[in-house]
This record gives C-alpha cells, structure tokens and sequence, in this order.
C-alpha cells in the first residue's frame, strides 16, 4: 500500500522541513507574520551602522564600510534563492550602509581645527551670521587672516563672543576684531558630552572671546548663489530677531526671538533653568512641534478661508491647496530659524506628512516617520548622536504607535460624544500625550542630563495647549504681517502667552524636587531600553510585549552606577574628591562652571563643597594644607598635590598620587598611579576609582579613541617622536 506524500507508513503527517518547533519557530511565525512592519527597520539598521562607527575605540580603515557593503550585497545577491539567508544578509547590508555613510560624512566635513589657544591676537573674518546674547552678539565668522595661521589651517568656521557690540554686523560683512580662541572643548570627564565632536561636523574650528569692539572692513560683497542665499535669510533671520526685541522687551522678548528665528542666546541662565526643572525646555527649541505649528496654523486657516466660498469650497482641492502653502510656510519658517539638524528633521517630518494630505494618503503613520528617519540617519548620520534626534524621534514613535493601538477603540466611541466630553476628551488626550512622550524620552534625559522634571506632566497640561492654540498662532500672525509694518498685532499678545509660560515655569520650578537629579544611566543601559522601546512600538504581535523586559532592564541599568572618587580636568586647573555621602569637594568652587555642573551630573553628587582649610578636615577622611590634600577611601589614600614640593612624603603614603603641575623628573615610586600635567595634557580629564582591586582611571582620550575630532593622538604621536 502506498503512502502519501508527506506522510509516514501509518499515515501521520510528517512535520515540514521548514516547520521549526519551541520559540525559535514561534518567532519565526511572528516574523513572517509581520512582513509588513519590516520596513521600519531601516532606520534601526542604518542607526546600528552609525553607533558602531561612533562607538569604535578608534578610527577605522576608510576601505572598511564600503567593503562590508559590497561584501554583503554580493553574498545577498548569490544566495537570493535562499530567502531566510537573503533576509539575514540584507539586514547586515543595511548596518554596513550605516557605518560607511559615517565614515563618508566625518571626511567630508573635514576641515582645520585650532591645535591650541591662539591669541590674544588680530583677526580678520567675514561675517556668516550673528545672534543676541545677554550682553553683546554671539559671531560666527569665516576667517580670512589669522596670525600665525597659514592659510591653508584656517578654520572653515570660528565663534567669537562680542559684548562690546551695540548692533549685529551684517552677514557678508567683513571685520577685524582683537579675540582669544581656543579648539572646541573636550568631554569635562570620561563619558560626558563631547562637543569637541559636535563641533567636528559642524565646522567648527575655534571658539572664544573679542576684546572690545569690531572694527567694520566693508559692507556685504557679492558672492556666489549659495552663499548669497545662506546671507540673505541670516539677515533677514537678524532683522526679524530686531523687530521683535524693539516690541517685547525683557525674557519675553527673548523666548519670542528663539520661537520665531531659533536664536536662544538671549534667555538668560535663570529662565533656561526655570524651564528645565518644569520639564518645559523642549518648547525653547525649534523642534517639530513648532514646525508642525506654524505649518498646522497656515494650513487650517488658509483651508478655513477657502471654504467660505462656496465655489471652491465644492469644486476644487481646498485641502490640497492649503497643504501645498502649509509646505512652503515650513519651509519658510525652517530657513528663517536656520537650516540646523533639529529644524531640518522638523521639516522634513511636517513634509512628509503634508505629502501624505496631497497623495490621499494617511498622513501619521510609523512607515513615514521611518523614511524621515532613514532620510536624516543618511544625510546627517552624526545627528543619531544628538539628544534631540534621540528624543525627537522616540516621542514621534511611541505617540503613532500608541495611536495605532486606539484607533479603533476611538472611533467606535466618536459619535457619542457631546461637546462636553469632547472638551474632557481633548484635555485627556493632551495628559496622555505627555504622559506618553515623557516615558518615552525619559532614558534619554536620564543618559544626557542625569535629570527628570517630576512635575513635567502637570506643566505640559497647560504649557503645550498655551503654546499651540495661543503663542504660536500669533507669531505667525506677526510674520504674515511683518513686511506691511504690522506686527505689533500678533507680538503684543503673543508676549501675553509667554508671560504666562514663563511664569508657570518658575511657579513649577519652585515647587519641592521638582526636578529630581538621577545617576548616569550606562551606554548598555540606553542601548537595552531603545532596543526595548523599538521592540514594543514597531511590532504589533504579542511578541511586541517582550520589549517591556528590555526597557525594565535599561530603566534600572543606572542601580549599578559606581561614582568616580576622583575627577581631575583635562587643563590642571581644578581637582575634586567624591566622598560616599555624595559631597563633591573642590580645589576651586569658582572654577568653570560648565565643569563643576558636568561633575556634579555624572558623579551623582548631592553638593559642591570647597576642600577644608588648613587643619580642618572632613568626617569622610579628607584633609588639606597649602601643599595638597589627602583623601582615604576603602583603605586606600589618595593625594593631590597642590604644589610638587609635597611630592616626597605623599609618594610613601599614597596609592594614588595627582600632581596639578608637572612633576618632571622627580622620582615617585610608591603609588600604584601618578597623575601629573603632562598626562592632562596628552590624556584629557581623567576619573579615578578605589576599590579593593586597586585603582581604576578612565581618560578622556581613552573614551574619544583616535578619531579625527580628539586632539590627543596627535599629542601622542609627538611623544612617541
């Protein structure tokens, strides 16, 4: 008798060959269930190429990304009759795209960087564009002549600080001024911000003070057409930025300046801090919800005029119409604030979304947001690294994917609603959007600013529909009617709104911890939870719950933080000791204060205290004389010596000894790790832990790597000669 195919002698079913019992053949359903979704990974792969490429402990082979991509792409194409392989292959193609378009982008932006302070010296520059300060105008500059400088190390971009300005130059303007610049700073410690990279792939190649005023050279000259564009919307970025101060006076000027042209140096520290600790910061910068407000106000009121004639209202695309000049708006709107990273991102999500109103297409949906994020990751690779792309993009993904899982539920219950509940509804959304956009961003302002506005939810009640249904509509207004002389007729009571703003900010602000300070969340921990967050929002099986394990793992990453005992800065000129009870002491508390506040942040350090005097010393072990302090931690003593006559008898008593000037040729044989300036000066800020097996010190150029951004291989390299 015969047997069926596929089956046994007694007749049973055999399994298949591609049937792959227990969880390993579950997820492989889940997988193929969700074809769909796939797509969405695209930006995750691309992002996964950009982190390896940033997180490389040095500067890869330029061959290295485009080999990896020819590689897989052939393996791809060989193996295409094998489609879980193929699957496989591609993924890694897309990781590989991600990492060589890194390295494509770091070469491309390449241009001279300053090797070591310079000046106080002339500088000859022209002027690209120009920004108010609390006192003065903040310059950004293209040298022209440097002393001391060839031509070919001029920095392609400078920053120079002039308070002695009474009015901004012109862009194109060509000046001289008396400056002292320094390179782009470096990480204040191990693990901090780099802005010495920022600054990389901006162009950055110098930034510091004028003494006095500029002297004007001449007036703006002709140039080529990018250039003459470039300085065309800076000036009239800058005119716009005047109009606006000579009508709203104080912080409320200032907030409305950085609303309308992007330009926040004005707001004073106090108002920035106000809006930080009422988890309100978001809303000084330009990011899509100001886009998506400007572009949102001109479509809905264009789209509403139109309706109320009747012949186009029944005949022609109103909708389209208004979509079509809501998109010039934005794009308006993101030149006159500056064709940054955030504000670009911005735009291009509003544009998208537009697009999908003229295509009759869904105009929310993960798939576009996706492809925005696969057009910047491609574009701006170095934007992955960025708080706000991170916290941009996280806010955008999980509120659409909450959205998607509502939808349904939402429209079955629309019809009933009177316009009571509709009120109650609205408010409700707006509580749950927060809600939703702060657990979202939350791992993020912990990893970045070791910080989390408690109070944020509540602020945002009132802060998000003030801004959207009052401020922003106005300043539109205002520019609509800036070029007839009207402005004043939006300004005046835009500068009501963010009078209200500004005071809801400081009453939240005062409110008791209301921004609660947290430890520094680990690269592991942050990489768990955006794995985790990804997970939960781009699937929609299940299995998306899964994610949730992963997000728990990152939230609690920042319990293993162990905080240094020992921070040191890359310049010599300041030293702190953390105690366990949380207090940071310091040689110099007036020192920089974007140091000390970098220390505190990523030690978890509860207060900032100056070392003891003479003879006083501290119940954690800490004492100090005018030639250094020593410090015993967990049976361990560490010195820092203040002056290198010490160094005799804190080399017999110390395991680890910090010399803030040179030791030179001095012998020091006792401690485990001696630390002088000459290591600053080729290592950078160093941290140091005690523990029972020994010293551990971590450096800033051991955290950079040999990239072109940190100037300490080069130091190296000349020690080495």
């Amino acid at each position: 008798m015969r047997t069926l195919p596929g089956t046994g002698e007694s007749g049973q079913q055999r399994p298949a060959a591609h049937d792959i019992p227990g969880p390993a053949g579950r997820a492989r359903d889940n997988l193929l269930a969700e074809r769909g979704r796939w797509p969405l990974w695209v930006p995750v792969l691309l992002g996964a190429g950009i982190g390896a490429y940033f997180w490389s402990p040095s500067e890869p082979p330029a061959w290295l990304g485009p080999a990896a991509v020819l590689t897989f792409l052939l393996t791809a194409w060989s193996l295409r009759r094998a489609p879980g392989l193929t699957l496989a292959l591609l993924a890694l193609l897309a990781v590989a795209a991600g990492f060589a378009l890194a390295q494509l982008r770091t070469q491309l932006v390449a241009a001279p960087v300053l090797e070591r302070a310079w000046g106080p010296a002339e500088l000859t520059a022209e002027v690209l564009a120009s920004e108010p300060r609390t006192r003065g105008f903040r310059l950004h500059l293209r040298p022209l002549a440097m002393q001391g400088l060839a031509e070919d190390a001029l920095p392609a971009r400078l920053r120079v600080t002039v308070a002695g300005m009474a009015a901004a130059p012109l862009p194109g303007s060509r000046l001289r001024l008396r400056a002292s610049l320094r390179p782009p700073s470096p990480p204040a410690l191990p693990g901090a911000f780099d802005f010495a990279r920022q600054a990389w792939f901006q162009r950055l190649g110098g930034i510091g003070f004028a003494y006095g005023k500029a002297d004007i050279l001449a007036p703006p000259q002709s140039s080529g057409a990018s250039a003459a564009w470039a300085r065309w919307w800076a000036g009239l970025r800058q005119t716009v930025a005047e109009r606006i101060a000579a009508r709203i006076d104080g912080q409320a000027g200032a907030v409305a300046v950085a609303l309308i042209t992007g330009q926040r140096g004005g707001i004073s520290e106090a108002v920035r801090a106000d809006m930080r600790a009422a988890g309100l910061a978001h809303l000084l910068a330009i990011s899509g919800l100001h886009m998506g407000l400007a572009a949102g106000c001109l479509f809905f009121f264009l789209r509403a005029g139109l309706a109320l004639v009747p012949g186009l209202a029944l005949h022609q695309p109103i909708k389209k119409w208004a979509a079509v000049a809501a998109v010039a708006g934005a794009f308006v709107y993101l030149n006159l604030v500056g064709t940054s990273i955030p504000a670009q991102r911005a735009f291009l999500m509003v544009a998208v979304v537009l697009l999908a109103v003229l295509l009759d297409r869904r105009a929310l949906s993960l798939r576009l947001v996706a492809w925005a994020a696969a057009v910047i990751l491609v574009t701006a690779p170095e934007s992955l690294m960025s708080a706000s792309f991170q916290m941009s993009f996280a806010a955008v993904t999980a509120l659409i994917a909450a959205y998607e899982a509502w939808e349904g539920r939402r429209s079955r219950r629309r019809a009933a609603r009177g316009p009571g509940v509709k009120l109650i509804a609205y408010f409700a959304g707006v509580a749950a959007t927060s809600v939703i956009a702060i657990l979202a961003t939350g791992p993020f302002a912990a990893f970045h600013f070791q910080r989390l506005a408690l109070y944020g939810l509540l602020a945002n009640l009132v802060a998000v529909p003030l801004t959207a249904f009052w401020i922003m509509p106005w300043a539109v207004l205002a520019l609509l009617l800036m070029p007839f002389g009207g402005e004043a007729l939006g300004l005046v009571p835009m500068s009501w709104g963010i009078q209200l703003l500004l005071g809801l900010a400081g009453t939240v602000a005062a409110w008791p911890a209301a921004s609660l300070q947290v430890p520094p969340m680990p690269d592991w921990g942050l990489g768990l939870a955006v794995l985790g967050g990804l997970w939960l929002c781009l699937w929609q099986r299940p299995w998306r719950c899964l994610g949730l394990a992963l997000v728990l793992a990152g939230a609690l990453s920042p319990l293993s933080f162990e905080p240094p005992s020992l921070l040191v800065s890359g310049d010599g000129r300041q030293a702190g000791l953390r105690d366990p009870e949380g207090t940071l002491w310091v040689a110099w508390p007036r020192g920089s204060r974007f140091v000390l506040d970098s220390w505190a942040r990523q030690s978890f350090a509860t207060q900032t205290l100056a070392w003891p005097g003479l003879g006083e010393g501290t119940a954690a072990g800490l004492n100090c004389d005018p030639l250094g302090c020593l410090y015993r931690e967990k049976g361990s003593t560490l010195a820092v010596l203040r002056d290198p006559r010490g160094a005799a008898d804190d080399c017999r008593l110390a395991e680890v000894l910090v010399s803030l000037e040179p030791l030179r040729r001095q012998p020091c044989r006792g401690p485990l790790v001696v630390i002088d300036r000459f290591d600053l000066w080729r290592q950078g800020a160093q941290a140091v832990w005690l523990g029972p097996g020994g010293p551990v010190v971590r450096t800033v150029a051991g955290q950079q790597g040999a990239r072109p951004w940190s100037p300490y291989p080069a130091r190296n390299t000349w020690r080495k000669r």
